[in-house]
C-alpha cells in the first residue's frame, strides 16, 4: 500500500519541529526518547498496511485487553506524584491510558455499528464506555478521561444515530460534573479556582498559568531563539517539554513559530476530515470522526491552557510534546488512518 503523503508531510514535519525544540528545551530527554519516535514512525508504518477491516475483526479482543491494560497500573503501576498512571518496563514507562486510546475507538466504530440502536442497546454501549472512563479516571487522570469522552463523542456525532440520543448523552454528562468534581483529587480542584484568578495564588496553584501566559508573550514575534528561552532555560515554566510546550516554542520561536505549529496541525486534521468525508466504510469513517475530535479538541485544550484560556489538565500537544506513550498512541492512531484510505 502506498503511503499518502498529503497526510504523511504534516506528521512527520511536526515531528522534526517536535525534535528541535524538545532538544532546546530539555536535552536531558535525549538520546532515550530517539527510541520512542523510533517506535512512533514503526508502529505508524505497521498499522498503515493493515486492512483497517482486519484491526475490526479483532475489536472485541482489544476492548478486553484494553480494559485489563488499565487494570495493571492499579496492581504494579509507578506512583508518580501522587497518581498511577505508568507501568515499569525497564528503564521506560508506559501510560496504558494512552495506548489505548485508539483501540478503544476502533471497538467502539464498530460495536455501535453491529445492531439497529435501541435505549436498551444505547445503555449498554454508555455503560461500555463508562467501564475504561472510570479506570482512567481514578489514576487520577482527567485529561486523558475528557479526550478519551470526546472521543467516544466524535464517534456518536459521525454516526448515522438519532442525534437526541446525544443530546441525551451530553445532558448526562453534564449531570455527571458536579460527581466528578467530587471525586478530583485537590490539586485537581486547586487548577480549577486558579483559573479563575490565577493572581490569588501565584506562588501556588496559579503559577503555572502565570509564567505560560509570560512565556507565550515574552517571545515577540520572532522569539528569543533556539535555547535562549529565559521561562524555558531557567526553568521557571514548570513541564516546559509537555504541558507546556506551546509556550515553550512561543517562547523560543516567537508568534512565527507557534502559527507554523498551529498551520501544520491544521493540515493533519484537514486531511483526517478529508478521509472522513470519502470513506464508505461505515466504522471506518466513525472512527476518524473519533480521533479526529480528539485531537482537535486535544489542540485546543492545550494550546488554551498555555495562553491561560482553559483551565490547567495537563493535556500533551500531538505529536510535539515529550510522552512516548502519547506519541506511541498518536502515531498508532494515524497509521489505522492511512489503513482506511482503500475504503
Amino acid at each position: 500500500m502506498k503511503i499518502d503523503i498529503i497526510l504523511a508531510i504534516p506528521i512527520f514535519l511536526l515531528l522534526i519541529f517536535s525534535f528541535f525544540i524538545l532538544k532546546s528545551v530539555s536535552p536531558s530527554l535525549f538520546p532515550e526518547y530517539y527510541w520512542y519516535f523510533g517506535l512512533g514512525i514503526l508502529f505508524f508504518l505497521l498499522f498503515s498496511v493493515l486492512d483497517f477491516e482486519i484491526i475490526s475483526a479483532f475489536s472485541r479482543h482489544l476492548y478486553v485487553i484494553s480494559i485489563i491494560f488499565l487494570l495493571i497500573p492499579l496492581v504494579i503501576g509507578q506512583v508518580t506524584r501522587g497518581t498511577v498512571r505508568w507501568i515499569p518496563i525497564g528503564s521506560f514507562s508506559l501510560q496504558p491510558s494512552e495506548i489505548v486510546r485508539p483501540f478503544l475507538l476502533v471497538f467502539f466504530a464498530n460495536f455501535i455499528t453491529e445492531r439497529k440502536l435501541t435505549i436498551k442497546r444505547l445503555i449498554q454501549i454508555l455503560l461500555l464506555m463508562a467501564f475504561p472512563l472510570i479506570l482512567i479516571l481514578v489514576q487520577p487522570s482527567l485529561g486523558v478521561t475528557a479526550l478519551t469522552a470526546v472521543g467516544f463523542l466524535g464517534i456518536f456525532l459521525a454516526s448515522e444515530i438519532d442525534k437526541k440520543s446525544i443530546l441525551y448523552i451530553i445532558c448526562s454528562v453534564l449531570v455527571a460534573i458536579p460527581l466528578v468534581y467530587l471525586v478530583l483529587q485537590p490539586y485537581q480542584k486547586s487548577r480549577i479556582t486558579a483559573f479563575l484568578d490565577p493572581s490569588k495564588d501565584p506562588q501556588g496553584a496559579g503559577y503555572n498559568a502565570i509564567q505560560s501566559t509570560i512565556s507565550v508573550g515574552s517571545g515577540k514575534i520572532f522569539g528569543r531563539g533556539l535555547g535562549k528561552g529565559v521561562g524555558t532555560q531557567l526553568s521557571f515554566l514548570p513541564e516546559r517539554h509537555t504541558d507546556f510546550i506551546f509556550a515553550s516554542v512561543a517562547e523560543e520561536m516567537g508568534f512565527v513559530g507557534a502559527v507554523v505549529l498551529l498551520v501544520l496541525t491544521f493540515f493533519l486534521l484537514f486531511r483526517i476530515v478529508a478521509y472522513t468525508e470519502n470513506t464508505i466504510n461505515i466504522p471506518a469513517r466513525l472512527f476518524l470522526g473519533g480521533l479526529f475530535l480528539t485531537l482537535f479538541a486535544q489542540t485546543i485544550i492545550h494550546v488554551g491552557m498555555n495562553m491561560g484560556l482553559l483551565p490547567i489538565t495537563g493535556v500533551p500537544y500531538p505529536l510535539v510534546s515529550a510522552g512516548g506513550s502519547s506519541l506511541l498512541a498518536t502515531m498508532t492512531s494515524l497509521g489505522i488512518v492511512m489503513g482506511t484510505k482503500r475504503y
